[in-house]
């Protein structure tokens, strides 16, 4: 399994009346979070999409356990569980607060695309090279 984790300090912009975070800026923390997993993984949106491979969402899902309010700290973690075997990689998000509570959940399922044609491809090999270690029997997660 491969682990990472970001943080995001909440901006007054992203809250509502209530001092929440508006529940659409969550989409925003997952791709802060999810780029830069991608980046720990050694590789980059940006050189992927010098490869020929974009990565569309096709699945968005959150589950709001707590609020977050403006200048809390988050962290948010970001795990991939399983290898990708296919076209697509899937992504958990856990959003906690400074104190450690689990604020947010959430499951994201990308496709890899070749940039050109639109056609579901495979996970390009330079980023498979860089997680296989994660997911063999031995590896310390």
């Amino acid at each position: 399994m491969f682990s990472s984790s970001t943080q995001i300090r909440v901006r007054y912009s992203e809250t509502d009346q209530m001092n929440v975070v508006y529940h659409g800026n969550y989409a925003q923390y997952f791709e802060v979070a999810r780029a830069e997993a991608i980046r720990e993984m050694g590789i980059t949106y940006k050189e992927m999409e010098e490869m020929g491979i974009v990565m569309p969402i096709v699945e968005l899902h959150t589950k709001f356990l707590r609020p977050a309010v403006y200048d809390d700290l988050l962290t948010i973690k970001t795990q991939l569980r399983e290898l990708p075997k296919d076209h697509r990689i899937e992504f958990h998000h856990e959003v906690f607060n400074a104190e450690g509570k689990l604020l947010t959940i959430g499951r994201i399922v990308l496709y890899f695309l070749d940039a050109q044609t639109k056609a579901r491809t495979v996970m390009p090999e330079a980023l498979k090279k860089h997680l296989e270690p994660y997911f063999t029997p031995h590896a310390n997660n």
